[in-house]
């Protein structure tokens, strides 16, 4: 765990003490261990800050269920990074002031042809057939928010040439983009692994060889897996930069980033969108998280821009900038909201 992780982790058994109803302050059970940090799994949602709970106009959980999206396990745990995704920006999707409150950030952030917010969607899937994981990357059998990549949170905008989509990775306490799931070696252990582990993990070492010959190289690409990432980012590969890079950009801590990459790219590609960019949301007391491709050969999660020249951009902004943002101009209508999430997580 890193320093900041383990700061957060006090920060909100503090939280706990003094925010949540007596029977969520017992001590909740993840992965077969009961924690302080953890909430009873049945009270998930005092997790949530209470302008979205359920009876609430801004529902979550209601959504959840209108568009069947499948919430992520860790729910109760209030590190969890969907929870403070959901926390931070869902609030703010339906009324057409607080669209144009995402949009004056967006512009300023991370795309300047932003005209206007549309709308604002969890674990989303793009509405043409022909755009979602299953027939872009070959993520077979998933749905939103679970077996395919589906961004944590995505602005749908309009921009002067037609629309554009912003697919958002949400990060809090992790300490990476996690490690590429083909990389490991061997046979499955269990029918409920399925595909065939990796049997040459010592490709991943050479991004170059990836890059030239993924078909052979990328174990990704193998029948049963059956997934077409670098169908999207080979043609647009910077090839400079992966010489120089220390193995596969996915293989160890940028996965996640590689995935939503070919997403945007594959999206980009279509000509469906004008605007397509795959952004990070971190938490900028995260130096772990910020600095942890460098193992990989790129100096911060910015520098990631520089492997791939595509039609799909990248950009990054931290949750601090977006409550800045909505301290100097969202009015007084969001100061619940914003004594909420300086008291819970210091912004």
């Amino acid at each position: 765990m890193s320093r900041f992780s383990d700061e957060m982790r006090t920060v909100q058994i503090a939280w706990k003490a003094n925010s949540v109803s007596t029977a969520a302050k017992r001590k909740g059970r993840q992965n077969g261990k009961n924690y302080d940090h953890v909430l009873p799994s049945n009270l998930w949602e005092e997790n949530l800050w209470e302008g979205i709970r359920s009876g609430t106009a801004d529902s979550l959980p209601a959504y959840l269920e209108e568009f069947r999206v499948q919430r992520h396990t860790g729910t109760h745990n209030l590190l969890s990074s969907w929870v403070v995704c959901a926390n931070l920006y869902f609030p703010f999707r339906k009324r057409d002031k607080d669209h144009a409150l995402l949009a004056g950030f967006l512009r300023e952030r991370v795309a300047s042809e932003v005209i206007e917010v549309t709308g604002l969607e969890l674990e989303y899937q793009l509405p043409e057939a022909q755009l979602r994981p299953g027939a872009l990357l070959g993520e077979q059998g998933g749905g939103r928010g679970s077996g395919q990549t589906s961004p944590d949170v995505a602005f749908l905008v309009r921009t002067k040439n037609g629309r554009g989509v912003i697919l958002t990775e949400s990060k809090f306490t992790e300490h990476s983009f996690y490690g590429c799931s083909a990389r490991k070696s061997g046979k499955a252990k269990t029918k409920a692994e399925g595909r065939p582990r990796n049997p040459a993990p010592e490709h991943c070492k050479n991004a170059l060889e990836v890059l030239n010959s993924p078909a052979t190289q990328c174990h990704q690409e193998h029948a049963e897996w059956g997934r077409r990432y670098w169908d999207h980012l080979a043609p647009v590969a910077t090839r400079e930069r992966f010489a120089e890079l220390a193995c596969c950009p996915a293989a160890i801590n940028g996965y996640q980033l590689l995935r939503q990459q070919a997403l945007a790219e594959g999206v980009a590609n279509s000509g469906s969108y004008d605007l397509v960019v795959s952004a990070v949301a971190y938490d900028a007391r995260n130096e772990t998280l910020h600095r942890s491709l460098a193992t990989t050969g790129v100096a911060s999660v910015e520098g990631w821009a520089r492997l791939f020249v595509g039609k799909a951009r990248f950009k990054t902004f931290t949750h601090q900038h977006w409550v800045a943002w909505v301290r100097e101009n969202g009015g007084s209508r969001w100061a619940r909201w914003l004594r909420y999430v300086a008291d819970r997580y210091g912004y």
